[in-house]
């Protein structure tokens, strides 16, 4: 067999042996339903053969597999990658590695690896949905040595993890947080155990890079609404940042962690923390201090500093205008998008918080009309947040109002976002309290509450 046809086999005969056990059947006894000699079965389960497609239907029939044998059968017949994978939860104490895979009609099965088990099914590609971009072969093979013996990982396999985690930045605006939350745990085990025992050499760039992915799992935590496990995770984002000598991501996990202190109402800390953040600004990369300045000036306005807030807010956007790209290699990928638009969307809030609903509407709009046509988390949070501005502004729009935040709460069922569930459930009490009789605002919370 060569080494795609190897590597199905040995899925399929991790699957149909866990099927089986699950079953309570015996090899015999499953030879006896399917019409397959026993001892076949036992060379299929350890991958040493791939039974005819005809005996494998049988063998999927006798098990209730719903196809999942049938799948897994025909990729070794073609370079096609399994379509089954769902995800890997992570490494355990054990060294082993849970892979969780989903029939047709929505079953869920799940099967135990060994690492190296793993690392052969990433160099085959059937766990692109986990690990993305693992399309040339010399790639992957590299990833899976470094896997197998940790001490021979390279800056090739750091830079993997690089572009991959940039491609979740861009998969984050449109899918939300459901959909990669998994993906990123997975591939942060990876790299823990990457870490443990890679060289001297490349200690630091994998701690580095650990930090960027600990970062994003605590921003899709955050964007969940789990903000304890956000918190958790920023910190050891933190953690690792400093080990890794990193003076700019250290800066940047203090504003993550002032951003979540709002989210809290904690707005002393979230004026203290971005604070420390800009401490040393000649520094700090200037999109960064920019970024501090923004969620400092965020805190200043909640506390009723709407002089100072709105100050900050000038100065930020005079630095971004000066610096248009990022001035330093390798700072937090949200530096690389972060913009006097990104500026200006988020400064909406410190004008409705400081009683200037209108300039936050003519915001919100402008920058709704720049957005593409796929970020549906994204564009669902500004619709949410302009909902609430309509209703806050000097000239309320009920029946807008509540045909926006309609709108964005079907974003916010197919993302899974907390952040848009905040905003409607803003959105909702402002309706409630002073339109209780308004038909409009009845039909919002009907369907805001049969979520």
């Amino acid at each position: 067999m060569g080494e795609h046809h190897d590597t199905a086999a040995m899925m399929f005969g991790l699957v149909m042996r866990h099927l089986r056990e699950q079953a309570g059947l015996s090899q015999r006894e499953l030879g006896k339903r399917a019409i397959y000699d026993h001892t076949r079965i036992s060379r299929a389960e350890s991958g040493e053969i791939l039974a005819p497609e005809p005996t494998v239907a049988a063998l999927d029939n006798a098990l209730g597999a719903d196809g999942l044998l049938l799948g897994l059968r025909k990729m070794a017949e073609s370079a096609s990658r399994v379509p089954v994978v769902a995800g890997v939860p992570g490494f355990h104490d054990d060294e082993q590695v849970i892979l969780d895979m989903t029939t047709a009609n929505g079953r869920m099965v799940r099967v135990r690896l060994s690492r190296r088990q793993f690392a052969q099914l990433l160099a085959s590609g059937a766990m692109s949905a986990a690990f993305p971009g693992l399309a040339d072969p010399d790639q992957a093979q590299r990833l899976t040595r470094a896997l197998d013996r940790p001490a021979r990982v390279d800056g090739e396999v750091i830079d993997y993890f690089r572009r991959v985690l940039a491609e979740h930045y861009s998969a984050d605006k449109m899918l939300g947080p459901r959909s990669l939350l998994r993906p990123v745990l997975a591939q942060i085990d990876v790299l823990d155990e990457l870490r443990r025992g890679a060289g001297a050499k490349h200690a630091e760039p994998l701690l580095q890079v650990l930090a960027q992915y600990a970062e994003m799992a605590g921003w899709l935590h955050q964007d969940l609404g789990e903000l304890n496990a956000a918190m958790d995770w920023t910190r050891r984002a933190a953690e690792w940042a400093l080990c890794a000598g990193d003076n700019q991501l250290s800066a940047y996990m203090l504003v993550r962690q002032s951003n979540i202190a709002c989210l809290t109402d904690d707005y002393a800390a979230v004026v203290h923390l971005a604070a420390a953040a800009r401490r040393r600004p000649a520094e700090l990369e200037p999109k960064l201090d920019a970024l501090a300045a923004q969620q400092q000036a965020r805190g200043l306005v909640m506390l009723g500093e709407s002089d100072e807030c709105f100050a900050l807010l000038d100065q930020a956007a005079g630095t971004l205008r000066d610096h248009p790209q990022v001035t330093r290699p390798n700072v937090p990928v949200y530096l690389h998008y972060y913009d006097v638009d990104a500026l200006q969307e988020q400064s909406a809030v410190c004008y409705r918080a400081a009683g200037r609903a209108d300039t936050a509407v003519a915001i919100l709009e402008e920058q709704i009309g720049k957005l593409p046509a796929n970020v549906a988390r994204d564009r669902g949070h500004l619709v949410a947040k302009l909902a609430v501005a309509v209703v806050q502004a000097p000239h309320p729009d009920v029946a807008r109002a509540a045909h926006l935040g309609l709108d964005a709460l079907g974003m916010a069922r197919q993302t899974g976002s907390a952040r848009i569930q905040r905003e409607l459930s803003t959105l909702d009490g402002e309706l409630l309290r002073r339109w209780p009789d308004d038909g409009a605002a009845r039909d919002f919370h009907e369907a805001l509450v049969a979520v």
